[in-house]
């Protein structure tokens, strides 16, 4: 074997295919309720739920692990209000819950959907709907807030990664998305996973980390940020105003040591840089399910 070849094959000895990872599945639509955030799984700086850092993952060469960005959910409708939950990311054995869809405003106001983050409940006149509960185990994020009684019948805000959906009160207001989670996988230190707000009578800021504003009652929800996981906004609690905001799709980011070469399968839309000893690839192209090896 020649000198380089030697050294090659030492480094590979020395240096083993162990990835970081982050996944974050797609958010929940909104409906009156906020969508929750796509539950999100971290090795690096904060993983949802406020669980125990996830441990990175021993992996071997020439061997294909699955890869799946999960879509964010459809948005509820003025004439169909129920939105749906985001899609599961996967990446090898690593599975991160969609977010749950936001409860419809009704009599009595339906119960937000559990998800990775769970989604808010419904506002109604008399019986308002209660938050979604989140995914248990592992844990990944929170449970959305409640939705509250009486004239202005707002929607609770979606569970964050980070935080809990804030409840609606009586008021103007939809419940506040709770916040995603922050991390540095990528090289620099970005938020992801916010819930959506709840919809109301005022427009409600959506959580950090691509949540989708709650609409006002003039106002539809907003949509979540893109790539990052976030839920949708609830609709305002006017009729012909009652269209909730779409869930964000997940992402997917891996760090691995730069001596290793990624290839990916056809259809997976990623992009990959190096940083010291180490690259990171960033897998966006969302309800493609693909693989990935190392070489």
């Amino acid at each position: 074997m020649s000198l380089i070849g030697i050294i090659a094959s030492s480094k590979l000895v020395a240096i083993p295919l162990t990835v970081d990872f982050l996944v974050v599945a797609g958010g929940g639509g909104g409906s009156q309720g906020g969508g929750g955030a796509g539950g999100a799984r971290c090795t690096i700086g904060a993983t949802g739920g406020g669980g125990t850092l996830e441990s990175s993952l021993s992996l071997a060469v020439s061997t294909n692990y699955t890869i799946t960005v999960g879509a964010g959910g459809n948005a509820g409708t003025n004439t169909a209000q129920t939105g749906s939950n985001g899609s599961n990311s996967v990446f090898s054995t690593i599975t991160s819950t969609g977010g749950g869809r936001g409860g419809i405003f009704a009599n009595p106001g339906e119960n937000g959907i559990t998800g990775g983050s769970g989604g808010g409940g419904g506002g109604a006149d008399v019986t308002a709907g209660s938050g979604g509960a989140r995914t248990a185990s592992p844990v990944q994020g929170f449970d959305g807030g409640n939705g509250v009684n009486g004239a202005l019948n707002g929607g609770g805000g979606g569970g964050g990664a980070g935080v809990i959906g804030g409840n609606a009160t009586a008021g103007s207001n939809g419940g506040q998305g709770g916040n995603g989670v922050t991390t540095s996988i990528s090289g620099s230190s970005t938020t992801y996973a916010g819930g959506g707000s709840g919809g109301c009578s005022t427009q409600t800021s959506g959580g950090t980390g691509g949540g989708g504003f709650g609409g006002g009652a003039s106002a539809a929800g907003g949509a979540a940020t893109v790539n990052t996981g976030g839920g949708g906004g609830g609709g305002g609690n006017t009729v012909g105003n009652l269209n909730g905001g779409a869930g964000g799709s997940g992402i997917i980011i891996l760090k691995y040591p730069s001596i290793y070469l990624a290839t990916f399968s056809g259809g997976v839309t990623q992009s990959t840089s190096t940083s010291g000893a180490f690259k990171i690839s960033t897998i966006t192209a969302a309800g493609v399910s693909d693989t990935v090896s190392w070489a």
